[in-house]
This record gives structure tokens, C-alpha cells and sequence, in this order.
């Protein structure tokens, strides 16, 4: 397999991987709105911090995979990057291993009125710390394209970087309500369950526009001349 083989297989693969989260964050709408709606909130609460931990470990691994491809290209030298470090990426992940820690503890009955805000509250400063992850690695990403084939942008990059900068405003402000809603569940306040399930679906939403931003992203640079 030629080394342009391997490359295009590997942009495939983490475009699947931004697929993928987006599809965890959908479930984990539905399992919300199922909440909402009186069917078992306090296991859909717990339930959907399963998915979601799953969900951002995913995007997680998408984004290192591609982060890793942007410094060791296929066929040439280790590139010199700057802009997305580790910090953002093992945020996510260890959030995403506690969350689905968190949830698991929940499911089983050991006190999930405190583990899933304690969870939804992690994930929501998670979403804030690794706001601009998607439009640096995007950034990264045009940077080693225009420096290895000395292209134009076309205007479907122009498209995926717009939405790529989008994503890290709405992320930022997602990851804000969502630290609100959870320390406003944790502390008792009036319908607490409910505040915990709207925290959850706003991070589901978040994580779909995140992944499609993603997936975006690194198509357009598979579409790259």
C-alpha cells in the first residue's frame, strides 16, 4: 500500500471517529429527552453520563489521531507544530474515563443524586478547557497542508474552518451553562433531577456540533488537491 494509500485510509478512519461522537452525542439527547420525560430520570441521568464519558473519549481519541498525523505526516520529517498541546487532550480524556466511571457508580445506586451532577460538572469544564481544540488542530491541519503542497485554500476549507471557530465559541459557552446547571443540581436546588438532564442535553448537543465540526474538518483536507 503507497503511502498516499495509508494516509487516505487514516483521514477515513478519523472522520469516522468524528462521526462517531457525533452519533454518541444524538444518544445522548434521546436518553435525556427520555428523562425529561418521567421515564426513570435518575437511571437516563446516569445512563446518559455513561454515553456521554464514552462519546468524549471518543472525540478525544479522534482528535490525538489526527494531532499525530499533522506531526509525523506519512513519507516526510516530523513537523515542528505549535497551537494544540497534550493538556486539552488528556483533560478529555480523563474526563471521559471519570465520567464513565461516575455513571457506572450511578447505575448501580451509590448515591447518583451527587456522582452525575459531580459528572455533568466535569464535563462541562472539560468542554470550557478544550474550547479551541477543534479549530486549533484545524488550524495545525491547513498549516501542513499549504507547507507540504503549497495549495490554496479552497471553499470548502474556507466552510470547515468557519465552522470549526464557531464550535469553539459554542463549546465555551455550552461548557459554561453547563458548570452552572451542575453546581445548581449538586447543591439541591428545587427539581434538581431535571437541571441535571437539561445539563446532559446540552452537552449531547454540543458534542454533535463539535464532532460534525470535526468530521468537517478533516474532510476537507481529504478533499485537498
Amino acid at each position: 500500500m503507497s503511502i498516499t494509500s495509508r494516509e487516505s485510509a487514516f483521514r477515513e478512519t478519523t472522520v469516522y471517529g468524528g462521526l462517531a461522537d457525533a452519533i454518541g452525542g444524538l444518544a445522548t439527547i434521546v436518553i435525556a429527552i427520555v428523562g425529561l420525560s418521567g421515564v426513570n430520570p435518575s437511571n437516563m441521568a446516569a445512563i446518559a453520563t455513561i454515553v456521554f464519558g464514552v462519546a468524549l473519549l471518543t472525540l478525544g481519541g479522534t482528535m490525538a489521531s489526527e494531532y499525530a498525523r499533522i506531526i509525523f505526516p506519512s513519507g516526510a520529517a516530523p513537523c515542528q507544530v505549535e497551537g494544540l498541546g497534550g493538556s486539552s487532550l488528556s483533560v478529555i480524556f480523563l474526563v471521559g474515563v471519570a465520567g464513565v466511571v461516575l455513571g457506572v457508580l450511578s447505575v448501580l445506586g451509590i448515591e447518583p443524586a451527587v456522582l452525575t451532577p459531580i459528572a455533568t460538572i466535569a464535563f462541562g469544564a472539560a468542554l470550557l478547557l478544550s474550547s479551541n481544540a477543534v479549530w486549533q488542530l484545524h488550524a495545525l491541519g491547513q498549516e501542513s497542508l499549504i507547507g507540504q503542497r503549497a495549495v490554496d485554500l479552497a471553499s470548502g476549507q474556507i466552510l470547515a474552518r468557519e465552522l470549526a471557530f464557531g464550535s469553539a465559541g459554542v463549546q465555551a459557552l455550552s461548557g459554561l451553562a453547563v458548570i452552572v446547571l451542575g453546581v445548581l443540581a449538586l447543591v439541591g436546588v428545587a427539581n434538581e433531577l431535571t437541571l441535571n438532564l437539561v445539563a446532559l442535553l446540552a452537552l449531547g448537543a454540543t458534542i454533535v456540533f463539535t464532532g460534525g465540526s470535526l468530521s468537517a474538518s478533516l474532510l476537507s483536507f481529504m478533499r485537498a488537491p
